[in-house]
């Protein structure tokens, strides 16, 4: 049980995960804005402005180096990961996207041309683009600076 409540304690993680859950949250509110219509399935999808992967890998590198020193072992290795996930969310995941919007396109045309094809659809928004990893970031290092005195 002092496990689980020294994991309560723990203020970084909560930071880390507050900038995700408010970079998700933001997804709604741009869409809202964009589309004009309310669609709470923003809260759970992947992909998407700003990249909340991003917001909880930069506020838990910032966090991190805040709590352990920029120089620290502990800051490298959280920098590194943040690399990693930002990069596979620019990279890797986009590109698969931009895949499964071709294969989308393949299956509805298709579709028209046999009535008892089997149609279902690939997600296509799974990454995101520079941009979007790059507000994620910001966002997730001035939550970890205000939350700094927590930390």
């Amino acid at each position: 049980m002092d496990n689980f409540s020294s994991l309560l304690e723990n203020h970084l993680l909560w930071v880390s995960l507050i900038a995700c859950f408010i970079a998700q949250g933001l997804k709604l509110v741009i869409e809202l804005i964009r589309d004009r219509k309310f669609n709470a399935r923003s809260l759970f999808t992947t992909g998407g402005m700003p990249s909340a992967h991003s917001a909880l890998v930069a506020s838990l590198a910032t966090g991190v180096g805040i709590k352990e020193g920029w120089e620290s072992t502990d800051f490298a290795i959280a920098l590194l990961f943040a690399i990693i996930v930002m990069f596979d969310a620019a990279g890797v995941r986009q590109a698969a996207g931009k895949q499964a919007r071709l294969l989308n396109q393949i299956v509805d045309e298709l579709f028209q041309e046999h009535k008892n094809f089997n149609e279902e659809k690939l997600k296509e928004l799974l990454g995101h683009t520079p941009l979007q990893v790059i507000v994620g970031v910001i966002l997730g290092v001035i939550i970890a600076l205000v939350a700094a005195p927590w930390l």
